[in-house]
């Protein structure tokens, strides 16, 4: 087939013409999203943790201190032995309020689920408040909740003290490792969490041994419940003691490590949970790491809770026997991580993406080694070999934590590891619990592991290795952060008097796989006028969806002020002062003009001399609506609707105003009429930032011009001078919809 031929001048392109031109077009953007995809920033001595010299796990333990390491080993040994006491005691707890295996499985592995529950609040706390407060309120929690568990009356009491349990252990999974990542150094943080996470299962080593140990002596149908009553109270005293834990700088050891200094920020803006998950599940590194683990979570939540249900009923074996067999799985974990987590910590200094795949690869072998087990003959190979596989998924399970620490930005730890937990225990523990259940009933514990068990773990573990070719580029990103911060600082210090009211700066953004911004970045000043210009798709109005909050980038950072408010939630930049006019349809048809403002004013409802003030101040901008306030929007001109959606914004006196398409659709004398007031508005010092698709209407109002192609900045200056550029200015004229 021949090539396109090109047009004559002055000829229209053919279809053909235009098929091949997008095509082009869509191959150079898809090369260029490889590129960044692929592209590593940095070198790895200058990643963070990677090369210098190792730390020795005393040494780390000095820099952080001892008592928040006793402190949470103590708190994960006392969440051991509580769910040693759910695991073992299993067939008890099903006696003794006559449930089916189904249901004490669901009970029991759902306290997962209800940890999500937890997560989230616990995570947004983490990241906003004091940490050693939050552990301690959740460690008062979880006491008060392990009596209850031990005290339920019945069934449906027992699976409520449950969901306390799960809710406030949540605060293990997400606060903890917040508070370890910017305690102690990075290159101990491995060896640090499997010295928590082993110390802890040291505890729980002989957790099931002296849980069964406590039934028995209590002996009789209630046995069962005297365990949990006399763990209540000592993590009540712990909780006490985690009030007093002191409260590290938040990045610390990422920001020594690559900027030789710690950049602190005295006024943080608050984070949206929403915008923390768009951007973490952008890190590649997280996104896989989490996948791994939730399909893992299929089994490992649910495999000890069917063991122990298949230990009694097909080889008899004893709640002794039980409890011996956890033990010897919990001793040999503690034997396992002092090997692993050393070695990781090397990895780790001397090539990350090794040291990731190092946990996938301590996944694999329970595929193996789980229909084996399941298969023995007798209770004692049965016992012995549930250890190993176990054993491999659970290291793994705990180095997961650094890993996860290393890649999130540091401000989104405790949303990182609420993040991860949500997948983690919702999709792999409240699945699993169910999936299992239904399996166990219909047939029998064996069938249930081995159909969930054996996929489940290889897709874990090759997930993981698979993550581990992006951890580099994930830390490059790290750096760049850290760098464009410190940058940042300095200049404010320098020259404070003349920090931008608006920053966009390094900005990549994607819709689902498609980027569309890339390394956007630009400044306004205070009261000034900003045109955003360029091609068709160009990607002008995602830029001002990004500042206004309606976008989270994958990469960089937006700043009102000096702060940073990249996380920010859209409602809460409004409080903030920034204000979006959308293009298009932007009033409510079926309200009269006067219910249309007043919609816009609702926030102002309790100050009602204030909402009078803004309204007065609108009506008396736009004196066509002043006089027609009973007339319907929807009946209103194109112009006129634009105006009315104009005063709506105004009404919230916008310290930034971001103007989507201002002149779309509407008549000469409407425009000139909307730039007269904009003129008013820039006479009153309004910043405001605006895309438009005429370069002349855009010279009229504007100071300066940013011109975009294809996602990325080709042009930032003095809006005369774009006009001046005939290949610029050119494309300009011919685009006829806004990017």
């Amino acid at each position: 087939m021949s090539a396109p031929t090109s047009p004559a001048p002055g000829a229209a392109p053919s279809a053909a013409q235009l098929a091949a031109g997008l095509i082009d077009a869509e191959a150079e953007r898809q090369e260029r999203q490889a590129a960044a995809g692929r592209e590593v920033l940095f070198a790895d001595e200058l990643l963070p943790g990677v090369g210098g010299e190792q730390l020795s796990l005393r040494e780390g333990l000095a820099a952080g201190g001892s008592l928040t390491f006793l402190t949470l080993v103590l708190l994960n040994a006392l969440d051991e032995l509580e769910s040693a006491a759910l695991t073992v005691l299993a067939p008890d707890i099903r006696d003794a309020f006559g449930l089916s295996d189904g249901a004490i499985v669901f009970i029991s592995a759902a306290a997962g689920a209800f940890l999500v529950l937890g997560a989230l609040p616990m995570g947004w706390l983490a990241d906003h408040l004091r940490r050693s407060r939050v552990i301690g309120w959740a460690g008062v929690a979880f006491s008060v909740m392990v009596l209850a568990s031990g005290l339920a009356a019945s069934a449906f009491l027992f699976f409520l003290a449950r969901f306390g349990v799960g809710v406030a252990k949540s605060s293990n999974n997400t606060v903890h490792g917040s508070l370890i990542a910017d305690a102690y150094p990075i290159g101990v943080r491995g060896r640090l969490s499997a010295s928590v996470y082993g110390a802890a299962r040291a505890a729980g080593a002989l957790s099931p041994l002296l849980v069964a140990g406590i039934a028995t002596w209590a002996g009789g149908e209630n046995g069962w419940r005297w365990p949990f009553l006399v763990l209540g109270l000592p993590a009540l005293f712990v909780a006490v003691v985690a009030f007093r834990l002191p409260e590290p700088a938040r990045g610390q050891h990422e920001m020594r490590s690559v900027l030789g200094e710690v950049v602190e920020d005295a006024e943080p803006m608050p984070i949206s949970v929403e915008a923390a998950f768009a951007r973490l599940m952008r890190i590649r590194t997280v996104k896989t790491a989490i996948i791994a683990f939730s399909a893992l979570g299929f089994s490992l939540f649910t495999t000890a809770i069917l063991a122990n249900l298949w230990a009694e009923d097909h080889y008899g074996m004893s709640t002794f026997q039980r409890g011996l067999m956890g033990s010897l799985g919990g001793a040999a974990l503690v034997v396992a991580l002092p090997i692993v987590a050393p070695r990781y910590d090397r990895l780790y200094h001397r090539d990350p993406e090794r040291a990731v795949k190092l946990l996938g690869l301590c996944v694999l072998p329970g595929a193996v080694l789980l229909p084996v087990q399941w298969f023995m003959p007798g209770w004692v190979g049965f016992m012995l070999l549930s250890i190993p596989g176990a054993v491999f998924a659970s290291v793994a399970f705990a180095m997961v934590g650094p890993v996860v620490q290393s890649v999130v930005p540091y401000r989104l730890r405790g949303l990182g590891m609420a993040l991860a937990a949500v997948y983690m225990f919702f999709v792999g523990a409240t699945g699993g619990a169910l999936l299992s259940g239904l399996l166990s009933n219909a047939y029998d514990p064996r069938v249930a592991v081995l159909v969930i068990g054996i996929p489940a773990t290889l897709v874990g573990g090759l997930m993981m290795i698979r993550g581990a070719s992006f951890v580099r580029g994930d830390l490059s990103l790290v750096v760049a952060d850290l760098r464009e911060e410190l940058a940042e600082r300095d200049r404010q210090r320098a020259d404070p008097d003349n920090v931008p009211v608006l920053q966009v700066n390094g900005v990549d953004f994607s819709y689902g796989n498609v980027q569309v911004l890339f390394d956007v970045a630009f400044e306004v000043r205070r009261g000034e006028t900003l045109a955003l210009l360029g091609t068709n798709g160009a990607g002008k109005s995602t830029i001002l969806k990004v500042v206004c909050g309606l976008g989270t980038p994958s990469r960089g950072v937006v700043r009102l002020n000096g702060r940073t408010i990249t996380y920010v939630s859209p409602e809460q930049r409004g409080k903030y002062g920034v204000h979006l006019l959308p293009g298009g349809k932007g009033v409510f048809p079926d309200l009269t003009i006067r219910e249309n403002l007043e919609m816009a004013a609702f926030r102002m409802r309790r100050d009602r001399a204030d909402r009078d003030r803004r309204f007065a101040y609108v009506l008396g901008l736009f004196g066509d609506l002043a006089d027609r306030q009973s007339q319907l929007a929807g009946s209103l001109s194109g112009g006129q609707q634009q105006m009315l959606a104009l005063a709506m914004v105004l009404l919230h006196d916008p310290e930034v105003l971001l103007i989507d398409e201002l002149s779309l659709g509407l008549s000469p004398v409407v425009v000139q009429d909307l730039l007269a007031i904009l003129e008013r508005l820039k006479a009153d010092g309004l910043t405001i930032v605006v895309v438009e698709q005429s370069l002349n209407i855009a010279l009229a109002i504007a100071d300066r011009a940013v011109f975009l192609e294809k996602g990325q900045v080709r042009f930032t200056g003095p809006a005369r001078e774009l006009a001046e550029r005939d290949d610029l200015a050119r494309a300009v004229f011919l685009g006829r919809e806004g990017g």
